[in-house]
């Protein structure tokens, strides 16, 4: 009897450390899919990928004249010349932007001039009439000089039929005609009409300076000319 009874303990211990045993392994593997599962996840996941934002293009520009600090700037492409001179820190009192585009698009290695009121009224004097000034912006030059890129039209050299005057040919202005006249620098179909007309009604030029009579030509474009014309 006793040995029966001490067959049925050994069994239940076994039994109890087989339940054990199964215990313990069912934890253990359960607890490493777990692991194996967060892992797996961690590996699987997408990483948020950062946006690269793109620096925007920077571009440098010369602003001279009536501005409150002239000099060379740094700005971001696509900006315009009133973001220069606000760039420059505004214009001066004795600015006049009358010629100048304050929307063109600024571009890389431009030069920009800002004329004072003095420079504009010149200007305006030397082309005698509101009519001539307004026809002279848009059909010539709007500026007092060719390196200013912010005016209102680039500055014009017309030639006729792309023909050049050679550096030591003179043209007469008391005997040229008009197409002649247009082979000297800066002179186009207006300022050609305008010195025969001027030929007609006041008789020959007495020296090449009486040019500057004319209307629309000053000093500067006579100095540029001067050279290769006689009478």
């Amino acid at each position: 009897m006793k040995e029966k009874i001490f067959k049925y303990k050994y069994y239940i211990i076994i039994i109890l450390v087989l339940m054990i045993i199964s215990i313990v392994i069912f934890n253990t593997t359960k607890h490493t899919s777990q692991e194996s599962t967060v892992q797996l996840e961690a590996l699987t996941e997408t990483e948020p990928v950062e946006e690269k934002v793109e620096e925007p293009q920077k571009i440098k520009f010369d602003i001279k004249g009536e501005v409150i600090t002239p000099g060379v700037y740094e700005i971001e492409a696509g900006k315009r010349v009133s973001d220069a001179i606000e760039k420059s820190g505004g214009l001066t009192e004795n600015a006049d932007t009358t010629l100048i585009n304050l929307s063109k698009n600024i571009t890389d290695e431009m030069v920009i001039i800002i004329y004072n009121k003095n420079e504009i009224e010149k200007l305006r004097q030397e082309l005698t009439t509101t009519k001539t000034v307004i026809e002279y912006i848009e059909k010539e030059c709007s500026c007092p000089d060719t390196i200013n890129d912010a005016c209102t039209t680039p500055a014009q050299t017309d030639k006729t039929d792309n023909k050049t005057l050679d550096p030591n040919q003179k043209i007469n202005i008391n005997t040229a005609t008009k197409e002649e006249l247009m082979l000297l620098s800066g002179i186009g179909e207006s300022k050609a009409e305008a010195i025969i007309k001027y030929r007609e009604e006041n008789g020959a030029f007495q020296d090449i300076n009486d040019l500057t009579k004319v209307s629309g030509i000053g000093e500067s474009v006579l100095e540029k000319i001067k050279n290769n014309i006689t009478i």
